[in-house]
């Protein structure tokens, strides 16, 4: 067995004369994102780093292991960013950048596969994210709007509703070290409301903090190809009346087919979607599970937010990349007839190492729940990858789009997967393989290692290996721009030499600063002419979209995951040329693809240009302000600030199979102003909804996600769409009875929901419904509308049911455990009385408590529809319906 840290070989990279000074703008981000207490420089902070990641070697080996990691650092490794801030440091923060989190078909618990419901999975996600850790998702086990819900007769919403409060979940969770979380939601290629999410983000202001990609299995695409027939289809059974309007049955693997289209149709709707707005992106799932090593004892379904990580359930990003740049012996050799070269010894030094550190990161993290840890701990996944390879191109002076480009770009990804895997299988004699390897399955034939040279082959079979996956191309972001100089972002080309980038200083101005590529610096700095360029200097807008992807299909043979990469085309790029770059990504074995065209839509992505601004005036944010004008009711607001804020507090009561019931509601107002017409708009938006706790005797975990969700909507702007998915929540407790619905002939009879949750967002529709903010059907009021309903107040002290001092003041009566007493001061019951006007006919018709059981009425909403003289009667409330 080799010693556990061998000596590094001698730097002959980059002389450390030739390196240019540092950027500003490099060390300001270093600085506002890295650094942590006193630290100044980045050697402080590869200290620390090395330092906290180390405590999980034994102690007699810890003083090697961090002079080992700073050595790699100072060499050009790099940990992913979430290692870099908070290793080491005091902070309960994970070290993990990525997740995947499951989702079921339920609203609590499991469902009958074992995977979390929706509001579980929520509540871990924020939780995650809290933790400064990305999610990502795949929706599909979410039964399809439409589908029967067997314990009430009710329809399912389907999963793009309840995405919508993933969506204001991550908005409103506050990532640990102050960043936000980023999410990738996925759906089956199969599922039945796939179209509907494919065009879902084309809705200005939907789903800004999910990137979304389709699920495409081999047999789609195969579909494709032969224009065949399509079949959308999930095992739960359709409801009823869609069982009435649409063609559905049931095939005899179990699942109900709910529509069938030409899969070309499909696939037609996929493209013009991503050639507009560049979402959704396309994951090769078949290809994702043929090549992982872990085939048979798992299943892949998403990925993390950026994709280069194809995961199991709970499944953990553990990344760091090698700065190439650092390995490039005597850049820009050709100026004076020599020849740049590589450092190919550095580079499987730095890779044995950079493996150790990343196992190591496993044992010293902070993990949000103990299944990512379970599963973490099972299989050890880590990616080693690396960053700057556009530019160690141009230092070597190769072209990124030529065949000798990506003929060494291919050769340094083998060099990095054979010393991974030789430096894990060391790991493994030293200290055991992953508890779930087993030899034959791992190496079996159509896995990624059973793809590896013979001799790594015997030493996997003989010794085992440490981890499961070892490779990952990831993009860097900000870390290359704060550790290696803005060095090309992961595998990507440079953008452009020199860019502006703008950002906002604590004092609320704006600052542009010129930021420029590393190797663009360094040929500047070794005394090259920039202003004009050799050949080899091409940047991602300089070549073909077809070249772009060439490099993916080069290098993806020896990356055990994946590998994120936008491929660039250009605004007017034919549509049926970007469609078959698709076609052809799943062709060459790719398993993902994102594009990007820029349009009037999505814009640039960066600005290239100087702006053209005066000097002296503050140039705009791009991240701030999207558009000229801000709408109030769509201003997303990260969390209820401090102090007091009015609210409504209303009593609301209804009756169960168990009895009657009785909870308080309190809704907390926000004034927002925004802007439209050129002119401010201020309206009152609701930013909180509260129950007291202790108000029932029973378990109180429904409340708290409903109120939890209702609040995470509001904040991020769409609380009536919110309201409206609740009340189709269903439970097996029998039907509610909460409000009345009006007839044409004046009587009311009483209005039914599935659930108590059903019934508290009617309850709350009605109480935004008298205040002014939806509309009689519950839908949204427009902005303009709500602020004229705002002047017209007056700047009243509160009314019955109102008090300034926010959600937690509760009306007199309720005591501090939350018990009610006498109602005093509280607006009446909310008994439906005043509720939104239902104009559907109805027949007179007397009515109990508790109706017979039977379908639902479309009028009162019980489920109490049954045969009565040949035509459908209503027992709680006398409609008679359809006749034959």
């Amino acid at each position: 067995m080799p010693a556990p840290f061998a000596p590094p070989p001698p730097r002959i990279s980059t002389p450390a004369h030739a390196a240019p000074a540092p950027q500003p703008i490099c060390a300001d981000v270093l600085l506002e994102k890295y650094a942590k207490g006193d630290e100044t420089d980045v050697d402080a902070i590869y200290r620390r780093v090395a330092r906290g990641v180390a405590q999980a070697e034994p102690e007699p080996l810890r003083a090697d292991a961090q002079a080992a990691f700073v050595e790699n650092f100072a060499r050009g490794a790099l940990g992913a960013g979430r290692i870099m801030s908070a290793a080491g440091a005091d902070i309960a923060a994970t070290l993990i950048n990525c997740f995947v989190q499951p989702v079921g078909d339920s609203i609590q618990g499991v469902d009958e596969d074992g995977l979390p419901g929706i509001y579980v999975a929520l509540l871990q996600a924020a939780e995650t994210m809290r933790r400064g850790g990305g999610v990502g998702y795949n929706f599909s086990a979410i039964r399809p709007k439409g589908a029967r819900v067997h314990s009430t007769g009710s329809a399912a919403s389907g999963p793009c509703s309840y995405m919508d409060v993933f969506d204001a979940s991550c908005r409103t969770v506050e990532s640990a070290g102050a960043r936000r979380g980023a999410q990738m939601g996925i759906l089956d290629c199969d599922h039945p409301d796939l179209l509907e999410f494919i065009t879902a983000k084309h809705a200005q202001g939907r789903w800004n903090n999910f990137n979304v990609s389709v699920a495409v299995t081999d047999a789609f695409m195969q579909a494709v190809a032969d224009d065949a027939v399509w079949e959308l289809a999930h095992r739960a059974e359709p409801s009823p009346a869609l069982k009435a309007s649409n063609a559905v049955r049931q095939r005899a693997d179990g699942k109900w087919v709910y529509q069938e289209i030409r899969a070309r149709a499909i696939w037609d709707v996929v493209m013009r979607s991503t050639y507009d707005v560049a979402e959704p992106g396309v994951v090769f799932v078949s290809r994702m599970n043929e090549d992982n090593n872990l085939r048979a004892i798992e299943t892949i379904r998403a990925t993390n937010p950026c994709g280069e990580q194809p995961l199991p359930a709970y499944g953990c990003c553990n990344l760091g990349p090698l700065n190439l740049t650092r390995f490039v012996v005597d850049p820009f050799a050709a100026r004076h007839g020599g020849v740049a070269s590589f450092d190919w010894d550095g580079l499987i030094w730095s890779t044995r190492t950079q493996v150790r550190f990343l196992d190591d990161v496993l044992d010293v993290t902070l993990w949000p729940l103990r299944e990512q840890h379970a599963e973490a701990h099972a299989k050890r996944r880590i990616g080693v990858g690396f960053t700057g390879l556009g530019d160690a191109l141009v230092m070597l002076g190769l072209r990124y789009d030529s065949a000798e480009g990506r003929d060494y770009a291919a050769r340094i990804a083998q060099t990095l997967r054979d010393a991974a895997y030789a430096a894990s299988v060391d790991l493994a004699r030293e200290r055991g393989p992953f508890p779930a390897f087993d030899a034959r399955d791992y190496l079996a034939p159509g896995t990624f290692a059973s793809r590896l040279p013979q001799a790594l082959q015997d030493a996997i079979r003989r010794d085992g290996i440490r981890n499961s996956h070892l490779l990952s191309i990831a993009p860097t972001g900000t870390v290359s721009l704060a550790f290696a100089d803005n060095a090309s972002n992961g595998i990507e080309p440079a953008f452009s030499w020199t860019y502006q980038r703008t950002r906002r200083l604590a004092d609320g101005s704006h600052q542009t600063t010129t930021v420029e590529d590393h190797a663009y610096r360094l040929y500047r700095e070794l005394g090259g002419d920039t202003a004009a360029l050799p050949g080899y200097f091409v940047s991602a807008l300089d070549m073909s979209a077809q070249d772009h992807l060439e490099m993916m299909a080069a290098v993806q043979p020896f990356i055990d995951t994946s590998i994120s990469k936008t491929v660039n085309v250009p605004e007017d790029y034919p549509f049926e040329a970007f469609e078959d770059l698709y076609v052809e990504a799943w062709r060459r074995g790719l398993k993902g693809l994102a594009t990007y065209r820029p349009n009037t839509t999505l814009g640039a992505v960066l600005s290239v240009a100087p702006p053209s601004t005066p000097s002296d005036a503050p140039s705009p944010d791009p991240d701030l302000y999207l558009d000229s004008e801000t709408d109030p009711l769509r201003i997303a607001i990260d969390h209820r600030p401090r102090g007091e804020l009015p609210a409504i507090i209303e009593k609301v009561e209804y009756l169960t199979a168990a009895g009657k019931k009785s909870l308080y509601v309190a809704v907390s107002f926000l004034e927002v102003t925004g802007r439209l017409g050129g002119a401010d708009v201020t309206i009152d938006r609701p930013i909180e909804f509260f129950m007291p706790a202790g108000q029932r005797d029973e378990s109180q975990q429904w409340i708290t996600a409903t109120m939890r969700s209702l609040s995470l909507a509001a904040r991020g702007g769409f609380v009536a769409r919110n309201l409206q998915d609740l009340r189709k929540v269903s439970w097996d407790r029998g039907q509610v009875r909460l409000g009345e619905v009006k007839r044409l002939d004046g009587h009311r009879v009483p209005r039914w929901h599935d659930s108590e949750v059903a019934a508290l967002a009617y309850a709350i529709q009605q109480i935004l419904y008298r205040r002014g903010f939806l509309d009689a059907e519950g839908g949204q009021v427009p902005s303009r509308e709500l602020a004229r309903l705002r002047a017209e107040r007056a700047p009243e002290a509160p009314g019955p049911g109102e008090t300034t001092a926010g959600a937690a003041s509760l009306p007199r009566g309720i005591g501090a455990d939350g018990l009610a007493g006498p109602p005093g001061g509280v607006a009446g019951p909310v008994t439906g009385n005043d509720a939104m006007p239902d104009t559907r006919i109805a027949n007179g018709a007397p009515h109990a408590l508790l109706p017979m059981h039977g379908s639902t009425c479309a009028t009162c909403g019980a489920n109490a529809v049954i045969r009565k003289d040949g035509c459908d009667f209503c027992t709680a409330c006398g409609e008679v319906g359809a006749c034959g």
